[in-house]
């Protein structure tokens, strides 16, 4: 026996929503004038037609759409072809119930032609409802369609990041070893701590307080290879903890500033990473400096930025911006992010996990 389906993959979108709403509202005032228009014989408007079905319209639309509201809950438990008929009937009796309201206060004897008039108004509110709800299914297809196909997108790009920290970590480690197998075993940790937050599947947002402990995983590791070579210079806002952004999208930023900006000095340098917030907005920075040698090695991280910027476009759309740009011998990467929030925590944080082993 199938699960029974949820109310938000019910094909039919909330009708209590005032959006919702205020839509069927103008639609069916757009249908009401069109028939208003191609009833009028001598004016280019019947306007006493007009008022009269706008009334009927709205009516039978809200009273529909309150009854579809109110029976939403058992409606997503039918399958599409029985809902589908429920909701007909629905709009059907409501329809019939105020035709024949209408009828005898307008119309005290209608006889044959009455019978005739509320014939075609339900045979009216029939076609206009199968249309309304073909529409309604179609865009609901359309958008688990796209969630999929973006689902996908996000796995791929998020998976082929992964490999670009794994070598460098594990040449860290193995260099480790035979020098200092303590502090190979806190990288270990480290590195597994790392990857077990960073393959949950389902976390498609984390709270930036979960990025900055990623990054922070990963400057550990980096720390027992480059030592006092790498500096680094925080200035996070203590109001963005909760601040929405797709996992790993900081901890490649970071090992690019590494690689191409710190790696190639001798006396190594600061990278330095900011975050605030401006209006609807959140701006993060990433900067590093450049040295000279470096210029045809940094075009190695564009793969990274497309992902990055990949990801962000398929989370956030035209809000989320990346941009990076250099000035004399610093190279910055500043991403701009919606203000969101995102209420889960990824998982312990380095220093328990060391405790208990």
């Amino acid at each position: 026996m199938a699960a029974p389906r949820k109310s938000s993959e019910f094909y039919v979108p909330d009708l209590c929503r005032v959006r919702a709403v205020f839509m069927l509202l103008i639609t069916s005032e757009l249908m009401v004038l069109v028939l208003s228009i191609v009833q009028a014989k001598a004016d280019w408007i019947d306007w006493n037609y007009f008022g009269l079905l706008s009334l009927f319209v709205q009516w039978t639309v809200l009273t529909s759409a309150a009854l579809i509201c109110l029976l939403r809950s058992w409606l997503a438990q039918l399958s599409v072809t029985r809902a589908t008929l429920a909701m007909v009937i629905i709009v059907l009796l409501d329809v019939l119930a105020f035709g024949l309201f209408a009828d005898g206060v307008l119309y005290p004897q209608p006889g044959v032609s009455g019978w005739q008039g509320i014939a075609k108004k339900l045979l009216l509110a029939l076609l206009i409802t199968l249309m309304v709800l073909r529409y309604f299914y179609l865009q609901h297809q359309w958008q688990q369609q796209r969630e999929a196909e973006m689902q996908a997108r996000l796995a791929a790009l998020q998976a082929r990041i992964h490999p670009h920290f794994l070598f460098n970590s594990m040449n860290t480690i193995a260099s480790l070893i035979a020098v200092n197998p303590d502090r190979a075993e806190d990288a270990v940790l480290d590195l597994s701590e790392l990857f077990r937050a960073s393959l949950r599947a389902g976390d498609r947002l984390i709270p930036l307080k979960d990025e900055l402990d990623l990054c922070r995983r990963y400057l550990d590791i980096e720390g027992l290879r480059l030592g006092d070579r790498l500096t680094m210079q925080w200035d996070i806002a203590p109001d963005l903890e909760k601040q929405a952004i797709p996992p790993l999208t900081l901890q490649p930023l970071l090992e690019n500033a590494i690689y191409h900006g710190i790696q190639p000095r001798p006396d190594g340098g600061t990278v330095t990473l900011e975050a605030s917030s401006r209006g609807p907005f959140v701006y993060i920075m990433v900067q590093n400096p450049r040295p000279e040698s470096a210029i045809s090695k940094h075009d190695g991280n564009r793969m990274a930025l497309a992902n990055i910027q990949s990801r962000l476009q398929a989370l956030f759309g035209d809000e989320a911006v990346l941009k990076h740009s250099q000035q004399n011998d610093v190279y910055t990467v500043t991403l701009r992010l919606p203000r969101r929030s995102a209420n889960h925590s990824a998982g312990p944080d380095i220093e328990g996990s060391r405790k208990g082993s």
